[in-house]
């Protein structure tokens, strides 16, 4: 329904958006207290409390600190909702001035009068075509739509009358499109309160993430959707240096999904921008009962107790998201400061869960831990930042994968290199890209597109059923900078090829046979040669056989998973955290199959 004008042409010149901006300024205060109050909770209180106390009590306090620091957090959410909001507003005013007024400075150039109804009174000008006598003024009103110049016959047109109607009907539609606008803002302001109470649950914080969407759909011209989602992560962290402080603080505000997640940004916006995303996403999956929704709301959770928990090395949630299967990009250590940078690609079966927050967060975390026992400067990355191939049997059904999955992702996987190349302040740091299982394989078609992996300088693959080439020197690191570890009970690491496959399944009982003729070297897999294999040509490390398929317990597929584990495969973990430290020259290795 479009609101009937309730704003004169007067009011909207003399409107004073300087105060609505003095106004957002004050929320815009009342938001920075706020994420102040919450960073003293989170990195002092919290910190200290965890460090000296220990019992019932102290974890009491531990849980009501975290929800004044939720509490905070919310406070600054909305208050910064607010300041954006005002702001957005007297942009859209402000434009709506500035064409009343030049439409006011015409009239009085010509000696118009602007009525109180917008109206437009104009004097006598031009020659009768009888007499010669000057055409008789009169008044121009707008109905909103174009103005009509009377026709020209016998009687000659007054040439004010045009004029009058067309600055008639610039005031009126200034005046129309402002009451549009301020019953538009008046609606979303409306919206933009809080519950009573000191407590802040997901309920709360569903309505914060209505308000986000409200508050986005509103300052896309105020702050003209100017995020450079189609730039190179160097132009995106030169837009970001470029903005002011204010408007960085109203993007965070308004986009912290998009900002959190841009290749590019520095990771202590993004971690901000995510740490505020995660708790709207949070709060739009609670309550919903389908099985994609219940599986993400267990994993963000899970990962939200972990960024409260204040493990070392710190966290830094460097991507977060709900798109497909979800997206999760977790640091253990700052990337921006460290010297050794790592980024570990999960495969098969990854998703944002429960699984994820707690097993595939504990493999970046343990090779972060033993790479900072080796060099202090280092980080450890965990991405999911594509859509792992999804299968019902799990390793069982692998060779179903196709490589699309692996194309998608390696393109996300290089750009998000990339980005950590342009803010990283150490100065040429070493990067290592890490893949496991088809997280290989997507590492492996990272490799292929451009350039390779922007930055990387070594490869680890481990329990790979291969990465799309045919040897290591493909790669683009060079052989020697290539590291694979392959269990001997690790069924994904002795896949059959395609070929042995397809001619298996034509010859029936003599596939076996067969087989052996189509790979005579056996060091084919699904995806390619065996990493693991002489002719691909890297630096095999040893790994622990691990469990065997089928064995006293039943069916067994840990070795393929066991590689990061400390305590089941100290060998391999601490192989992995040489390499990712920048140490590979220690790594101790064995001989090839």
């Amino acid at each position: 329904m479009t609101p009937t004008p309730a704003l004169t042409w007067a009011q909207l010149r003399d409107l004073k958006c300087a105060e609505l901006e003095g106004a957002a300024d004050g929320w815009g205060k009342s938001s920075n207290r706020a994420d102040a109050a919450r960073d003293r909770i989170e990195q002092q209180l919290l910190t200290g409390l965890r460090d000296t106390q220990e019992g019932e009590a102290a974890q009491a306090a531990v849980a009501r600190l975290r929800q004044l620091g939720r509490n905070f957090q919310y406070v600054y959410t909305e208050c910064g909702l607010l300041r954006t909001t005002l702001n957005s507003l007297a942009h859209e005013m402000k434009a709506q001035q500035r064409a009343l007024n030049e439409a006011l400075d015409d009239a009085a150039a010509l000696r118009f009068t602007v009525d109180a109804d917008g109206s437009v009174t104009y004097p006598a000008a031009g020659a009768g075509l009888v007499d010669g006598a000057a055409v008789r003024g009169g008044t121009a009103s707008s109905n909103g739509l174009p103005g009509l110049v009377p026709p020209s016959g016998l009687v000659a047109p007054n040439p004010n009358a045009a004029k009058a109607q067309d600055i008639a009907d610039r005031v009126t539609g200034a005046v129309r499109a402002a009451a549009e606008i301020d019953w538009r803002y008046a609606g979303i302001l409306r919206r933009l309160k809080a519950e009573e109470g000191l407590k802040v649950p997901d309920s709360t914080w569903k309505d914060a993430a209505g308000d986000a969407a409200a508050v986005r759909g509103a300052a896309g011209a105020y702050l003209k959707d100017a995020i450079p989602h189609d730039a190179s992560p160097a132009e995106r962290r030169d837009w970001w240096a470029g903005l002011t402080q204010e408007q960085r603080e109203e993007y965070l505000a308004v986009y912290p999904d998009q900002i959190g997640n841009l290749d590019g940004i520095p990771a202590l916006i993004r971690d901000a921008a995510n740490r505020d995303n995660l708790r709207l996403l949070i709060g739009e999956l609670e309550g919903r009962d389908d099985e994609r929704s219940v599986t993400q709301l267990a994993g963000l959770r899970e990962i939200d107790r972990q960024l409260g928990a204040g493990t070392q090395p710190p966290m830094f949630l460097l991507g977060i998201g709900d798109e497909g299967n979800g997206r999760a990009i977790v640091s253990f250590g700052n990337p921006d400061t460290a010297k050794n940078v790592a980024a570990y690609v999960p495969g098969l079966n990854t998703s944002l869960d429960r699984d994820f927050a707690e097993g595939d967060l504990k493999r970046a975390r343990d090779t972060a831990i033993a790479s900072q026992d080796l060099d202090h400067s280092s980080a450890v990355i965990a991405w999911l930042g594509y859509d792992a191939p999804q299968t019902p049997d799990g390793l069982a059904s692998l060779a179903v994968a196709g490589e699309e999955a692996a194309n998608n992702g390696g393109r996300a996987f290089n750009a998000f290199m990339g980005g950590i190349v342009e803010t990283n302040e150490a100065g040429d740091p070493h990067l290592t890209a890490i893949g496991h299982s088809y997280g290989s394989r997507t590492v492996g078609s990272a490799t292929q597109q451009g350039d390779g992996i922007p930055g990387v300088d070594d490869i680890v693959l481990v329990g790979s059923p291969g990465v799309g080439v045919d040897h290591a020197d493909d790669l683009k690191v060079g052989s020697g900078h290539v590291f694979v570890g392959a269990a001997e009970n690790d069924v994904v690491t002795k896949l059959p090829s395609k070929q042995q496959v397809a001619v298996g399944a034509a010859t029936g009982p003599f596939a076996y046979v067969v087989g052996d003729i189509m790979d005579r070297g056996d060091d084919d897999l699904w995806f390619g040669k065996d990493p693991a294999s002489q002719e691909f040509g890297a630096r095999r490390f040893p790994v622990e056989d691990g469990p065997r398929l089928v064995g006293p317990q039943g069916i067994s597929t840990d070795a393929h998973s066991q590689y990061f584990d400390p305590e089941r495969d100290a060998v391999s973990a601490d192989s992995i955290a040489l390499i990712a430290a920048g140490r590979s020259r220690e790594v101790k290795m064995e001989e090839p199959r």
